[in-house]
């Protein structure tokens, strides 16, 4: 059964920040509310469906008392009885927690593991992987900090992906990614594995960190591109270290305003998952039916290039698919893992 004292406390706390916002005159008042509304939005269109279907449910079995309008009333109960459980279903789920952060934007890392020049490859390919799926999705890609390998890899890269609801979409993209392919390096024909870790973090903002000026070492130094090129004659690259987590940031673009700029954002995020974590660990035991537990050492996807096939092994899903995924079309993956999350804590609640 779903309580409906909590329906009837939802319905009550919409109606009062719709009546806040026609009051409201602070523009910060005003971004505020109008967040929560926006976000109980949809839990509301769910209780109203609900409501809306069960008052008709009665009604009509009412009906079937009446002698001439009993075989139209049977028609319509059957019709709602039959839509009834997809309407519950979906009031359940609109009334699962929801991550805060989701509708935030996101600090991608990705950073090549076991196997060298091809993880590096492999580190690049998966950058341009998720710049393509964000560009498709209408997001923007601001890289924060880049280290070039060799032949076109990459050591590490740290980017900004900006957009409504990035979060939710790539958060469960976090973990080790293995790639199956002969390597442009083998002369043999031999297939190698290698493997590259990435990262999500939900973008934090100033109020979700604190960050006390005695805690952050900043150094500065001389920025240069791949191979030494490009070497900038100023010291215009900045190194943040957080002392009391060990975590170390770098920006190495030209300005060192703005290298300072996006390595606290980098920092901030890094600090406000750390926190998550912790809260996640907290309660990890509900979190063993969840999609992935956000290990960083978990392997997650294997792409396999000779057979065309990419697996994800939380939810045992196989695409034979492999260069849509590499050009970006990630939204058949990404979908089977929200909705596997969505069973998971479903199953959960009502355990």
């Amino acid at each position: 059964m779903i309580p409906s004292e909590r329906l009837t406390e939802i319905l009550e706390r919409s109606a009062y920040l719709e009546a806040r916002l026609a009051t409201a005159g602070e523009p910060a008042e005003i971004a505020a509310l109008s967040r929560d509304y926006a976000a109980l939005g949809p839990v509301v269109a769910a209780i109203r469906d609900w409501q809306r279907a069960t008052g008709d449910l009665s009604a009509a079995r009412a009906m079937l008392a009446d002698p001439e309008l009993r075989e139209l009333a049977r028609e319509e109960v059957a019709q709602i009885e039959a839509r009834l459980p997809g309407l519950e279903q979906a009031l359940r789920l609109a009334l699962l927690p929801r991550d805060v952060a989701d509708e935030r934007a996101a600090i991608l890392e990705i950073r090549p593991g076991t196997g060298g020049d091809e993880a590096a490859l492999f580190a690049a390919d998966l950058f341009r992987m998720y710049a393509r799926h964000a560009e498709s999705r209408g997001w923007s890609v601001e890289v924060l900090d880049e280290s070039p390998g060799e032949l076109g890899g990459l050591k590490e890269i740290v980017a900004a992906i900006r957009g409504r609801g990035v979060f939710a979409r790539l958060k469960f993209e976090s973990g080790v990614h293995r790639v199956q392919r002969v390597p442009v390096t083998e002369s043999g024909g031999r297939i190698h594995t290698s493997a590259a870790t990435v990262a999500v973090l939900p973008e934090a903002e100033e109020i979700d960190v604190a960050i006390r000026p005695e805690d952050i070492r900043i150094d500065t130094m001389r920025a240069s591109g791949a191979g030494g090129q490009h070497v900038n004659t100023t010291d215009s690259a900045v190194r943040l270290t957080h002392l009391p987590t060990g975590i170390v940031v770098t920006a190495s673009e030209k300005s060192q305003h703005q290298n300072r700029a996006r390595a606290m954002e980098v920092l901030r995020a890094r600090l406000f998952d750390l926190e998550r974590r912790r809260a996640d660990a907290e309660r990890a035991a509900t979190r063993k039916g969840q999609v992935g537990s956000g290990d960083r050492s978990e392997r997650i996807r294997t792409y396999n290039f000779p057979q065309g096939r990419v697996t994800d092994h939380r939810i045992g899903l196989t695409l034979y698919k492999l260069d849509q995924v590499m050009a970006g079309d990630l939204d058949e993956i990404t979908d089977a893992l929200i909705e596997a999350d969505h069973a998971a804590r479903l199953a959960e609640a009502t355990a």
